[in-house]
């Protein structure tokens, strides 16, 4: 027997309104609503909401919350300043990716840590292992909190008619305190679209009146609710990594392209952080003998490429493996992030194919993103 999917607060407005439900790291969660295509681009040149409460809170406190997370984590989260965030990731002492995290700095001794729904539990049961002989608590918060995200060029107006925090003043990746619809949030302005956006964490008992408050305000706004699916290719455009695609615990951040994210020199535990030594083979390596490099593939023809295909030179040999494929609603060509040879990895490079069910379908390379917002 298994253990039945969880719900979100919001369960029951998604079945209202008709959503296609999925079994999704344990939560039931919407796919989509009626056309994916639709949703995708009302993100891009309107607004989406999202329902993301399945994703992972979990909030440190105490007097070494910083030198904790300095710790279990491989970014300098003792250098961010409270109502910021940073991108960051938990890695094994092998330097494979756990997880990749937002970490928010909510007080001078508090912040919350967000993980993905597939990896929460690993995250909280490696933060709470590191937790030892640091005076600091690790707190499941899971449950505490639902997760609402309007994502598109008009969010900030639409939000503007529910609140009086100081939106214009909210850079990308800060968050604060505030109201929206007269319910208490933490609004930040990030999000996993590649457009402007934010996300709100709130009670789960406040969930639906705020749901039906954004899709009030933003009617005239053109705002649509949007499911998993259209996230997932509004990502893909953007570049965006995924746990279990272009991250897994057999890759470390420098193979991903994302070494930015690993700081060797912090002023916490003399600079010491689980998988230290190896990262830092991992960086030197990168260095002499590069791995095999992210990188974008765009169709020249209609064919859909999907993870675990393989990318193939001109003489047929294996040179490469596709991570994430779909159509592009932006760019109208099939899409696909993989990892490629470093041989193979510039822009332009000629004679670089997928192979599609024994078929060696024509793609031009590109730097990633495919698509990046006019700011």
């Amino acid at each position: 027997m298994t253990d039945a999917p969880r719900r979100t607060a919001l369960d029951a407005t998604h079945r209202a309104l008709g959503a296609t439900m999925t079994d999704f790291a344990g939560w039931d969660m919407p796919l989509r609503y009626g056309s994916e295509r639709d949703e995708h681009v009302a993100v891009r040149t309107r607004a989406g909401l999202f329902d993301l409460s399945h994703m992972g809170e979990i909030t440190i406190t105490g007097p070494q919350a910083a030198e904790l997370l300095d710790y279990a984590l491989v970014g300098n989260i003792g250098g961010v300043t409270t109502g910021r965030a940073r991108y960051t990731m938990i890695c094994n002492a092998e330097g494979g990716i756990l997880d990749d995290l937002i970490v928010y700095r909510l007080a001078d001794q508090e912040y919350m840590v967000v993980a993905n729904a597939s990896n929460a539990q690993v995250v909280l049961d490696a933060l709470i292992e590191r937790q030892a002989g640091f005076d600091a608590a690790v707190r499941d918060d899971r449950d505490g909190y639902a997760l609402l995200a309007v994502q598109g060029p008009e969010s900030p107006g639409i939000l503007k008619r529910l609140t009086d925090a100081d939106l214009d003043g909210l850079k990308y990746y800060a968050g604060l305190p505030g109201t929206v619809a007269g319910v208490d949030a933490l609004i930040a302005r990030t999000g996993y679209t590649g457009e402007d956006g934010f996300e709100l964490f709130v009670r789960p008992a406040d969930a639906v009146a705020l749901w039906e408050a954004l899709s009030e305000a933003g009617k005239d706004a053109g705002l649509v609710p949007c499911g998993l699916s259209c996230r997932d290719t509004l990502r893909l455009e953007a570049g965006m990594p995924l746990y279990g695609h272009e991250l897994t615990t057999a890759t470390t951040p420098f193979d991903a392209g994302l070494g930015r994210v690993v700081k060797f020199e912090k002023t916490t535990n003399d600079g010491d952080f689980v998988g230290r030594a190896a990262l830092a083979e991992a960086a030197e390596r990168a260095e002499t003998e590069p791995p095999r490099k992210l990188v974008g593939l765009i169709a020249s023809g209609r064919r859909v490429p999907r993870a675990g295909y393989q990318v193939v030179a001109a003489d047929g040999t294996v040179i490469g493996e596709v991570t994430s494929g779909a159509p592009s609603p932006t760019l109208g060509k099939p899409i696909a992030i993989a990892y490629v040879d470093a041989a193979y990895a510039t822009p332009g490079t000629e004679g670089v194919a997928v192979d599609i069910r024994g078929t060696h379908e024509p793609y031009e390379v590109v730097a990633l993103p495919f698509y990046k917002r006019q700011k």
